[in-house]
């Protein structure tokens, strides 16, 4: 495991099937593994899981893609060190829901098998978005819509027989309501009251003055260059509904997120009639081919 991973380690479990899940977001990598149920428990159980590792470097994103080298730099050490903890060697089968997978991974998609056949013996492997896995870890083959909100924000509904999406844009186009969008917004509040144009905080500038230093003024250079955007304008958020306790600006920031929220929300739920337009549902679970896959119970 690298030094930057931080985790969660059970005491060694001895011989059975195990499970590794990966999720891949703005604020890092997170991976937990699980076993199967053992031989003489009740068949078709939960998998247990037995050990967790989050790595808070977010993955790179470059004119390619998702970076998948720096994606395998940080997640065979993790897997390793978890597989080591848990006295086991390889792997039954993995999942990887990863933020821009469907836009973004061509990389992961080319790269990924292969990392996890030789590393980990893997055979089986699922690659999604994160939308997509987030949806199945909370609603399962239900009907329904879910949202995932953290650095971006993404909502995602399904009739089971098509597919709505909603947001997911990014922190530059989109992710309305997001931690990313909520410390954007935050922060201009803090720049507009620099300048001293209307709309702006002084209670926020001085929470971005105590994070980012000052010069305020100063914030867009250490801001632009930067790969990871989108975390540090999340790391924001917590200042801002801090000060929404006591300033008007910070509290109708985080009020209009809670209506993007609930917007994107709405436009995908089964049923809901002008919302963003459908997309088939596939017949079967394409494992690493990228598609979304169906919902159906682990064999």
């Amino acid at each position: 495991m690298t030094a930057a991973a931080q985790g969660t380690r059970a005491a060694p479990r001895g011989a059975g099937g195990w499970l590794l899940g990966v999720d891949s977001g703005g604020s890092g990598l997170r991976v937990a593994l699980a076993r199967l149920p053992r031989a003489g428990h009740t068949a078709g159980g939960p998998p247990e899981a037995v050990g967790t590792v989050t790595c808070p470097e977010p993955v790179r994103t470059g004119p390619a893609g998702i970076d998948a080298a720096h994606l395998s730099g940080q997640l065979v050490p993790a897997v390793r060190g978890l597989l080591a903890d848990a006295g086991a060697a390889h792997l039954a089968a993995a999942c990887v829901g990863a933020a821009g997978m469907a836009t973004l991974g061509t990389g992961l998609r080319a790269e990924l098998p292969g990392v996890f056949a030789a590393e980990f013996g893997v055979r089986r492997l699922a690659l999604a978005a994160d939308a997509v896995t987030g949806y199945a870890g909370a609603l399962g083959e239900r009907p329904g819509a879910v949202v995932a909100a953290g650095t971006g924000m993404i909502a995602m509904g399904t009739d089971l027989e098509t597919w709505r999406r909603a947001d997911g844009w990014g922190h530059l186009l989109g992710d309305c309501g997001s931690g990313a969008w909520i410390g954007r917004a935050g922060l201009e509040a803090a720049l507009r009251a620099l300048d001293g144009r209307t709309g702006g905080s002084r209670a926020l500038r001085r929470r971005a003055e105590a994070v980012f230093g000052t010069p305020l003024s100063a914030l867009p250079g250490q801001l632009y260059p930067r790969t990871d955007r989108a975390a540090v304008l999340a790391s924001f958020a917590p200042e801002v509904a801090r000060c929404a306790e006591e300033d008007a600006v910070a509290a109708g920031i985080v009020r209009a997120a809670a209506r993007e929220i609930a917007a994107a929300a709405a436009a995908v739920c089964p049923g809901q009639e002008g919302g963003p337009p459908p997309a088939k549902a596939p017949a079967a679970d394409r494992g690493s081919s990228g598609a979304t896959p169906s919902l159906r119970p682990w064999p």
